[in-house]
């Protein structure tokens, strides 16, 4: 049986990078699970691949029919916004594993639909001034910066990430992000040895 990989970490800490990086690397066969999101498209993002761009509306025939696995919701300063985990048909743990970017409330409803077991968490720290450059950064980039956002989002994360809901959700292993190759093949290392344990299908090299 294959496994999740689920990244964590507060805005900013490099997440997305490290999450198209294991998707490229050659060491540990992993492959995407893509969200879904109520959000607004950012400039360079495209639909199917960072997220599924849908509505409200789309939401809701989701959440009927039964097939949303996790959902958050986010009362932002442009409106509602509702990011979620999809049993589309994408995931198939009998033939691979998998890697996605989530909060510790997604990891926790994952490790209950899936099995704990199936879940590993890799949460990803930054120190906090370095994040804030990088989050002031990427939303110049954008074509119309939502600046107060980007800060209403900052401050929610210490209390997402607080210590005590780390410990909480029983996740022990963090990988500091000061140095993105470092980071990278501290993160490969782990896989590697946590798939080892499994059946030579699931841990496989190479794609």
């Amino acid at each position: 049986m294959g496994k999740i990989v689920c990244l964590m970490g507060k805005s900013s800490t490099g997440k997305d990078t490290i999450y198209k990086k294991l998707l490229a690397q050659t060491e540990v066969a992993l492959k995407p699970i893509v969200p879904y999101t109520t959000r607004p498209i950012r400039a360079g993002e495209q639909d199917g691949v960072e997220y599924h761009f849908t509505d409200e509306a789309g939401f809701r025939a989701l959440m009927e029919q039964g097939s949303v696995i996790e959902h958050r919701a986010y009362s932002t300063c442009l409106g509602l916004w509702r990011y979620f985990t999809v049993a589309d048909g994408s995931i198939d743990l009998r033939q691979a594993s998998y890697v996605m970017i989530g909060t510790l409330e997604a990891y926790l409803h994952m490790c209950r639909f899936y099995g704990r077991d199936s879940i590993l968490p890799v949460l990803i720290e930054l120190d906090d001034g370095e994040r804030l450059q990088r989050a002031l950064n990427r939303e110049r980039a954008q074509d119309d910066p939502k600046y107060t956002e980007m800060c209403r989002r900052f401050l929610a994360d210490a209390e997402d990430f607080a210590e005590d809901r780390v410990h909480s959700a029983g996740v022990e292993r963090t990988f500091r992000n000061d140095e993105s190759e470092q980071c990278m093949r501290d993160i490969v290392a782990y896989l590697r040895e946590e798939l080892a344990g499994e059946t030579g299908e699931v841990a496989q090299l190479g794609h």
